[in-house]
């Protein structure tokens, strides 16, 4: 008879997970218990301990190199073989000796990947904007700590930071490195952990300390006026934009166009690239460069190579004759890694949780952070000088019979009696007889104790000098002040990378070829929906569609090649070409203006107008009552930008727009049933984009709430309305001049 086999028992889902699976039991266990007892404490640990900087700007393993080179006597010393660094770093670092190197690879000076480099090296240690120059192995260069890091380890030994054991309990390593400097915002760092990252720009050292020690004074200091853009050690150029990167500063996200700078030798016609992007390399460029070029994109190029040596990066560009190196710089701008965007995410741990600041909020944490490391400090300088100051004391005790102390100690027979028997004959406590006790004969003498005892006197007045020191929080921000001139002073940093506004720099129009013409028609919805249609497809489509609650705004018919203003709530007017939006069908939505646009969050489109040749005028009414009338000419620029920003005052809500090629009559409404109807030659134009306008309809309660030309409207009394000087406060509509009832007869025709 075959043996039945046994099934296995189930297993408890509470069972302990060091036994689950011993017997090869299919163990159940949910998902979040999974999540909870595994993949947590791993995401955690890389969030923790691995990915993120803290406040000092250090991961752990950058911390952990720095504190055992330190260790090793390398902020003074010679340098050593970074082998030597390596090895001993893993007392420290339980990691391979591959990813301790290149940990250290990034921190050196020859490798120009920080503003502030920590260590000194000698060797070939690869280069930050190159991808394909590989570093030496270590056992080939040498490295000490650069002269900067006296400032991170300042003290340290003076109870300014925790220390918590290795990895092993052989020794202890600090939690935090006591920097005088915002290192967080000086290095450059990026980290990649479990569900979040960080990416912080690195920013100029002497202006990061200056707006420091302007905070320290005024906590309402605008930090952009000592410090306006990050600075990268690759150089390059930022495309400087005041707006967008006071949202960076504000919140810590955003990103920023940096581009590479160049010079152009004319005799050889070459242009020369000596300064790129932090955040791409020459290969890079290189590979862009050549791919676009076997694609026919760019044909103005005859040769490209890279000559980078000791002197430093340097990509020779050859151009063909009549070639115009600014345009062809335009468009590799455009085309290639050139110019890119810095992304900024500035994640960092605070007491153990990661947080995104802004540059404001992280300069605070970290002022908050260097009181209490200053406080630390000055409490261990009392307490020692209060112990010695004790000490003394006992010697001064003992100072007018100096003859009695040592015939207590030689009429005393058990050497365990001495301090005891000092104690008694002097009145001075245990800590006191143990250090007369252990005097040298040589400086039983009176000079030597009159002169310990005079430095009582200094020691007190230094005790109560430090003891108020640590009441008063203004002076302590003086201490942390004081020692951040030092840093300027002795490590002096010229800004590597330059500031272009953004609004000076020409963009690349594509030279694409001229759009087809031909004629079309325009829609534009109240919610910013945008439609280009064919007069054929017009005549054949049925009704226009739009979302629930949305309309018909303003309507066009023009040509392909026509260009538009948009005109937004933010004072700001965005260029656009007809012949960039797609033909559609009436039963479509359309384009949404603020996606297509690029607008920013929560800008919506006000008005549009059609740019023709700028040659004639806008008329922008103002819920305030006030009306601009401006020349399209000053909306017209040289470049080719796509944004204007303002493109209107902001004093007031803009309602309406019209656009004007001769005097015609305008019809202004107000909330509360006015209307207002006068010439538009009654409107002087003004030159500039800002201006508040003249005063149209005076309005008290009830703004400005639409306008329209005079013979658009349902108006049959238009006399009762016109006015021939402004302001005016306008008469109330009639019922017959709403087009109430003209209203409901469509409606019931519709019907």
């Amino acid at each position: 008879m075959a043996r039945k086999s046994k099934e296995p028992k189930p297993v408890r889902r509470d069972a302990d997970p060091n036994v689950m699976g011993l017997r090869g039991e299919v163990v159940e266990q949910p998902i979040t218990e999974t999540l909870e007892l595994n993949y947590m404490p791993y995401a955690m640990s890389v969030i923790v301990s691995r990915a993120i900087p803290e406040i000092d700007g250090f991961k752990p393993s950058h911390r952990k190199l720095l504190y055992c080179m330190y260790k090793m006597g390398l902020l003074n010393g010679a340098r050593t073989k970074s082998a030597n660094i390596v090895g001993q770093t893993m007392h420290y670092n339980p990691h391979g000796d591959a990813a301790i190197y290149e940990t250290m690879v990034r921190l050196t000076r020859d490798n120009e990947a920080l503003n502030a480099p920590f260590v000194d090296s000698k060797g070939n240690f690869g280069k930050v904007y190159s991808r394909d120059m590989a570093y030496a192995a270590s056992r080939y260069t040498e490295a000490k700590l650069a002269p900067i890091c006296a400032e991170l380890f300042r003290d340290i030994d003076k109870d300014t930071v925790d220390f918590v054991p290795n990895y092993d309990n052989s020794t202890t390593e600090p939690t935090l490195l006591p920097t005088t400097f915002p290192n967080v915002l000086v290095s450059a760092n990026m980290g990649i952990a479990v569900g979040m990252a960080s990416q912080i720009c690195g920013f100029n050292l002497e202006e990061v300390c200056q707006t420091t020690i302007a905070l320290l004074k005024d906590p309402e200091h605008q930090i952009m006026s000592t410090m306006p853009a990050p600075d990268f050690p690759t150089g390059g150029e930022i495309l400087y934009d005041p707006a967008q990167m006071a949202r960076i500063y504000a919140t810590g996200r955003g990103s920023f166009p940096v581009r590479a700078k160049w010079r152009y030798q004319e005799k050889e016609h070459i242009i020369e690239v000596y300064e790129i992007p932090y955040t791409t390399t020459a290969e890079a460029i290189i590979d862009k460069c050549r791919d676009l070029i076997k694609e026919g994109k760019v044909k103005e190029i005859s040769d490209m190579r890279d000559e980078t040596d000791l002197g430093g990066l340097k990509l020779a560009i050859d151009i063909k004759r009549g070639v115009e190196p600014e345009k062809l710089m335009a468009k590799l701008f455009k085309l290639t890694p050139l110019q890119d965007n810095f992304p900024c995410n500035f994640n960092i741990l605070i007491a153990g949780s990661p947080r995104v600041m802004g540059v404001g909020e992280v300069l605070n944490e970290w002022i908050a952070w260097r009181t209490e490391c200053v406080r630390r400090r000055t409490y261990h300088d009392m307490t020692k000088k209060k112990e010695k100051l004790h000490l003394l004391e006992g010697l001064k005790a003992i100072l007018l019979d100096i003859d009695r102390a040592i015939a207590i100690i030689r009429q005393t027979e058990a050497e365990a009696d001495v301090v005891p028997n000092l104690m008694i004959g002097f009145g001075i406590d245990q800590i006191q007889a143990e250090f007369v006790a252990e005097i040298k004969l040589r400086n039983i003498n009176r000079e030597y104790i009159l002169r310990r005892v005079e430095e009582t006197e200094g020691l007190a007045r230094e005790i109560a000098e430090l003891e108020e020191l640590l009441k008063s929080q203004r002076c302590l921000r003086g201490v942390i002040a004081e020692e951040l001139k030092q840093v300027i002073k002795k490590y002096p940093s010229p800004r590597r990378t330059t500031l272009v506004y953004a609004d000076e720099v020409e963009d690349y129009d594509g030279q694409e070829p001229e759009a087809e013409d031909y004629p079309v028609h325009l829609f534009l919805s109240r919610q910013g929906y945008f439609k280009k249609i064919t007069p054929q497809s017009l005549r054949v489509s049925g009704e226009q569609k739009y979302k629930e609650d949305d309309g018909l705004a303003q309507y066009y018919e023009t040509t392909n090649r026509a260009e538009l203003l948009v005109f937004t709530d933010r004072q700001q007017a965005y260029k656009l070409k007809v012949a960039d939006i797609k033909e559609t069908k009436a039963s479509a939505l359309g384009d949404f203006l603020p996606g297509k646009l690029g607008m920013d969050e929560g800008e919506s489109v006000v008005a549009t107008a059609l740019t023709g040749d700028y040659t004639g005028t806008l008329l922008l009414f103002f819920q305030n009552g006030k009306c601009a009338r401006i020349s399209l000419s000053a909306f017209a620029t040289k470049t080719n930008r796509r944004r204007l920003t303002g493109a209107y005052s902001d004093k007031s809500p803009l309602v309406a727009l019209l656009s004007l090629e001769e005097e015609r009559e305008i019809a202004v409404y107000t909330g509360e049933g006015r209307c207002l109807i006068f010439s538009s030659a009654l409107l002087a134009p003004k030159a500039s984009r800002a201006t508040q306008g003249v005063q149209v309809m005076t309005v008290k309660k009830h703004p400005v709430t639409r306008v329209s030309f005079a013979e658009d409207t349902p108006i049959q009394n238009q006399a009762r309305y016109r006015v021939r000087s402004l302001p005016a406060a306008g008469a109330k509509l009639t019922d017959k001049d709403r087009g109430e009832e003209q209203m409901s007869l469509l409606e019931g025709d519709n019907a």
